[in-house]
């Protein structure tokens, strides 16, 4: 009898064992490609926003990329699968040198991690790393690596090198982080002095350079640029870089000088996936050798020196924060519950022992990365000082053609004066050469993101605003929502700036006989309006007490403007239903009420009561509808019907834009906090954001600086509940102002009528 899985002899029958081969082999090419992908997305990332020194968004070190460079590197690991033509030995060697280069851009990604996930992450790393060595050790010893010895020894000693860069740099991450966090703090009061004594500066053009100074300093501090601009980044980028070197001369030694090797005769397991495999890692090494080799160019290109220098005392000090964590570690006592003497002077003596061997090491590692960095300046030194004499040739000769222009004596020639941003660089120790560019580059990327943001500009909600917006006030910011109106079970919940817009735009775009053009203008500027409100809201509910009413308003928005519906009820179908905007208003308000008593009977019945700010998302914009629209209903009169849903329609337009203008005032507010109220690790992004707003925002700052209303900086009316307290109690008038209903509103008693 035959059993499963042995042949007649009752041997295991392993002739199909090594089938599958050749689909591991597209799953190892495809582990490579999402390698290539991952950093060639940052490559081209980081040229499209000019940041040269190339930070880690898209494929930085944590457990889903060191997974997937597992897998891409199996061939590393494979100890016992035959490889015998040249593309399978060229396949061994760019596994390995494919793990050098993602260690190299991994580099900067150790910023932004925490304590504990770069121990957890730096510990994965070496025992993949240590792992692929001993592997590769193994193969070369056993004869399944028989070429390429060499390029095999060379590239498994950067890739060791590499990881101990990767891992002392880790020791600095903490130290530099808590520097730079308080170097900020003080830099960033420093500005805020400065901003508060120039009182007569337009608001967009004070905004403008507070917001130049916050970048200068967020960028400067970012914790990635901090690790990409130092010199054990700079030297992994030139390791990098040979690494890459060497995986090409093995290229062109095998195909331009066949007679230098000797490959053996057969085919491996793997088949032709071998030769996917080799692109796929050809192309992943090419991709992620780009920001490791601008990181090394760029850090040599500053440090390139016009003139021979006679001594290097300066290149070669080691800086206190190099070693800093090391030392109090060292001096620190250790926390042992040990009582025997003997047994904690042992404890204290290794750990003495082992912090001293670690600093010295730290040093060592300092030392050759200054060299590396010396060796490669003066390596292309003639290059560089070739490029200069050029530069400064054309720029004589350019010059020289000014001159002659300038003879005609315009005036708008002159170059714009840039303010000094030096002051408000933050840099590390021995990086005082690197001040005046990174000031120069940081001005320069200001305006470019502001420009990206004039390009956005909302161009509804510009409309809306011009044509309802008045300089007399934005009343309909505080009479939207009536005191007399009583709330439903709950008590009156806090509003959020987006709320009460939905409710009034959906209420609006419910009415019947309304032009679809002006429906369509409305939500459009709503729309555009609502991106800046949740970036203030946001910015306002620190505390996150208002989490669930902003959630309200992008369920209920979410509904209307993609689907005409709220709350799942059609507001086109009860539009077009309708006799009249009375009946419509009376509707919304009913079905809002019903659907707040309905939750009120399970509560009751399960004696459960949630404050009023933490009911579910579809109570809290029921009751804001069920509250707004009383309030509407409440100051009606009987009159026309076909005018009066037009009348209502531009009323409710005209409230809408006054609730998003006194919304909008809180601008330079959203920007100063965007710029504090955060770690170290999002606040360059936030500040990104912050002047991407003041470009998209620009016109309508100076709208509001024309109609003198005023942009809160302070914590004065900043929320809409602000500017409803001022609201008198008795003022139950449904009165906004705009400047087309100015004439003919005159008396202060104004009530809409409603039918």
């Amino acid at each position: 009898m035959v059993w499963q899985g042995c042949n007649t002899d009752g041997n295991v029958n392993d002739s199909k064992f090594n089938e599958p081969m050749p689909w591991i082999g597209i799953y190892i090419a495809a582990a490579s490609l999402l390698c290539s992908i991952g950093m060639g997305t940052d490559a081209f990332s980081a040229i499209r926003h000019r940041k040269f020194w190339f930070p880690c968004k898209f494929f930085p070190l944590n457990a889903t990329s060191l997974t997937i460079i597992a897998v891409a590197t199996k061939l590393s690991v494979d100890l016992n699968t035959s490889m015998p033509r040249c593309n399978d030995q060229l396949s061994k060697l760019s596994s390995t040198v494919l793990m050098c280069t993602v260690m190299s851009n991994f580099m900067p990604s150790i910023g932004t991690m925490e304590n504990r996930e770069i121990f957890s992450n730096v510990i994965a790393l070496g025992i993949l790393v240590i792992t692929l060595v001993v592997n590769v050790c193994i193969q070369m010893a056993t004869g399944v690596i028989y070429v390429f010895w060499k390029e095999h020894a060379a590239v498994m000693f950067i890739m060791l090198v590499l990881l101990l860069f990767l891992s002392f740099s880790a020791l600095t991450v903490p130290t530099t982080k808590h520097y730079f966090e308080s170097k900020y703090t003080k830099k960033y009061e420093m500005a805020v002095r400065e901003s508060s004594k120039e009182t007569d500066m337009p608001v967009f053009k004070k905004l403008r350079e507070d917001l130049m100074k916050y970048w200068t300093m967020a960028n400067t501090s970012c914790p990635q640029f901090v690790v990409a601009r130092s010199v054990t980044c700079t030297a992994s980028g030139a390791l990098c870089l040979f690494s890459a070197a060497i995986l090409m001369e093995a290229w062109l030694r095998t195909y331009l000088m066949p007679g230098s090797f000797r490959f053996c005769s057969g085919q491996s397991d793997y088949k032709w996936s071998i030769t996917l495999i080799l692109i796929a890692q050809a192309i992943a090494v090419g991709l992620g050798t780009i920001g490791p080799a601008f990181r090394w160019f760029l850090a040599i290109r500053i440090r390139c020196p016009k003139e021979w220098r006679k001594s290097f005392k300066d290149e070669f000090k080691v800086e206190k924060y190099w070693i800093q964590r090391l030392v109090e570690w060292r001096d620190c006592p250790i926390g042992l519950p040990i009582h025997s003497w003997h047994c904690r002077k042992l404890v204290h003596d290794t750990r003495n022992l082992v912090a001293d061997l670690c600093i010295r090491m730290q040093i060592s590692i300092v030392l050759v990365s200054k060299i590396v960095r010396i060796v490669s300046t003066y390596c292309i030194h003639f290059l560089f000082v070739f490029i200069f004499c050029f530069k400064e040739l054309r720029g004589r000769l350019k010059q020289n053609k000014s001159v002659s222009n300038n003879e005609s004596g315009s005036e708008s020639s002159q170059p714009n004066v840039k303010q000094d941003l030096s002051r408000f660089v933050l840099y590390l120790e021995g990086e005082d050469n690197l001040v005046d560019l990174m000031a120069k580059s940081n001005c320069n990327t200001t305006d470019c993101w502001i420009r990206r943001g004039r390009q956005n500009q909302p161009k509804y909600l510009l409309q809306i605003l011009e044509k309802h917006v008045s300089s007399t006030g934005l009343k309909g910011a505080e009479t939207f929502d009536s005191n007399q109106i009583p709330s439903l079970g709950y008590g009156k919940a806090p509003n959020c700036w987006a709320l009460p817009v939905v409710t009034l735009t959906t209420i609006a775009v419910s009415l019947p006989n309304i032009d679809k053009t002006s429906i369509n203008c409305l939500m459009r500027g709503v729309t555009e309006a609502l991106c800046c409100i949740r970036l203030i809201d946001q910015n306002l509910d620190e505390k996150e007490e208002l989490i669930h009413i902003r959630r309200a308003a992008d369920a209920a928005w979410l509904g209307v403007d993609l689907y005409h519906k709220w709350l799942g009820v059609d507001i086109r179908k009860m539009a077009v239903q309708a006799k009249g905007p009375k009946e419509v208003i009376q509707q919304l308000a009913d079905i809002a009420k019903n659907k707040v008593m309905e939750y009120d009977k399970k509560t009751v019945a399960a004696c459960v009561w949630d404050t009023p700010s933490k009911l579910p998302v579809k109570v809290l914009a029921a009751n804001s509808m069920y509250r707004i629209a009383q309030t509407i209903l409440q100051n009606q009169k009987t009159t026309y019907e076909e005018i009066m849903s037009v009348k209502l329609f531009e009323e409710l337009s005209i409230m809408i834009a006054d609730i998003v203008a006194a919304c909008l005032t809180n601008i330079p507010c959203l920007i100063h906090m965007e710029c504090i109220c955060s770690i170290i690790e999002e606040r360059e992004a936030r500040v990104c954001r912050a002047i991407f707003a003041l470009g998209l925002t620009e016109k309508i700052l100076k709208f509001l600086e024309q109609k003198a209303l005023p942009c809160s900086d302070t914590n004065k009316m900043i929320r809409v509940d602000d500017w409803h307290v001022f609201r008198k109690q008795d003022e139950l008038h449904f009165s906004p102002s705009s400047d087309s209903e100015t004439k003919a509103f005159n008396s202060v008693d104004i009530c809409l009528s409603i039918d």
